[in-house]
Parts: structure tokens; C-alpha cells; sequence
């Protein structure tokens, strides 16, 4: 059998684009560099210039995803609408990620909290935390949110977003609508106001 040559053009995005496919398809726990490598069509040693375990291969599927995720929410922010408007917007881009992204989005979020997780993935899950604190920060300048520490605040935010679109991700709840998620940021959003 004749050994297969390295050389790919672009091996990373290669890798990448067939570990998120098998992610899908298969789940994390069928991912492994030696069968990427055989369906990228390059020598089984090839994927350690990129990768040198599961984990890092992990780690830039986090990265991929969280960068796809703060691009999305960035485009879909109108930074002159109402905060409950920007949070609408907001609430059904991560939605509309976590249901055609579902592993992907458990990666992430497994990922992001590992204490020793590489500088990119924090720079990537710190873009779409400053989305959040711009949006509170806005909000609190227009008296449209209590006042206080926007990083706390945004926290509420965060977590209630980042809940549902793992519980609709996983169909726990099937029947959901994009009116119900209307629904629940309008009541965070008065929830927030101050009296």
C-alpha cells in the first residue's frame, strides 16, 4: 500500500469541517484523529501538526463554534432598537444555532469551562460575552435596566438564554415557538426594568 502523502491545501479547515460532520452525525464520542485522517484522505500522522490529541481537536471545534455564534449574534444586533427588541433578536439567532447545532453547542459549552482551555477559546467566548455587556451597558445608559455592575447583570441574560437553547436543542421541550421565546424575554426584559 503506498503511503499517503501529507500535503492537503488547507488539512486544519479540512479536519475541522469533517470532525463537525462526524460531531453531527455521530456524536463527540465517535471522533478520533486517525479515522478524520482517513476521510481527509492524508496519512494518519497527519492530523498532530494540527492536533495533538482529541482535546485540542475539541478545544477548535469550541472555537469554530463560538466564532459562527458571535458572528451571528453580532449581525443580527440593531444597537438603536429597545433593548427587549435587540434581546429578541438575540434569543432567536442562539436558538437557531443551538437547533442545527446541538453537539456542537455541547462541546462548547463542556469545553469553554475547562481551566486549562486554550487562549483562543477564551478570546472566542469572551466575543460574544462583550454582544451581552454591550447590549446591558446600552440598556442601563437609556434607563431601560436596573443599574449596577453590567457583567452581574448580564449573567441573568446569559443563563436564561444559553437554558433554553440547550433545553430546545435537546427537544425537551419540542413543542417550543419562536413566540414563546418572544415571550420569555419579554418578561426578563420587565423582569430587569427598574421600577
Amino acid at each position: 500500500m503506498a503511503k499517503r502523502p501529507y500535503h492537503h491545501g488547507d488539512l486544519r479547515s479540512a479536519l475541522l469541517t469533517s470532525a463537525e460532520r462526524t460531531l453531527r452525525e455521530k456524536g463527540a464520542a465517535a471522533l478520533a484523529l486517525r479515522e478524520l485522517a482517513r476521510e481527509t484522505g492524508v496519512s494518519h500522522a497527519a492530523p498532530g501538526r494540527h492536533f495533538k490529541d482529541k482535546r485540542a481537536l475539541l478545544d477548535a471545534l469550541a472555537v469554530v463554534g463560538f466564532e459562527r455564534l458571535a458572528g451571528s449574534l453580532e449581525e443580527a444586533d440593531d444597537a438603536e432598537e429597545t433593548l427587549e427588541h435587540r434581546l429578541v433578536a438575540f434569543a432567536r439567532t442562539y436558538m437557531d444555532f443551538a437547533l442545527h447545532n446541538a453537539e456542537l453547542l455541547d462541546v462548547m459549552q463542556t469545553r469553554k469551562y475547562d481551566p486549562n482551555a486554550p487562549e483562543e477559546l477564551t478570546t472566542a467566548v469572551d466575543r460574544i460575552t462583550a454582544a451581552f455587556l454591550r447590549m446591558i451597558a446600552d440598556g442601563q445608559d437609556r434607563g431601560e435596566v436596573i443599574p449596577g455592575d453590567p457583567a452581574r447583570v448580564s449573567l441573568v441574560v446569559v443563563a436564561t438564554l444559553q437554558g433554553i437553547a440547550t433545553l430546545v436543542a435537546h427537544r425537551s421541550f419540542p413543542d417550543a415557538t419562536l413566540e414563546d421565546l418572544d415571550e420569555v424575554v419579554h418578561h426578563l426584559v420587565h423582569g430587569l426594568a427598574p421600577r
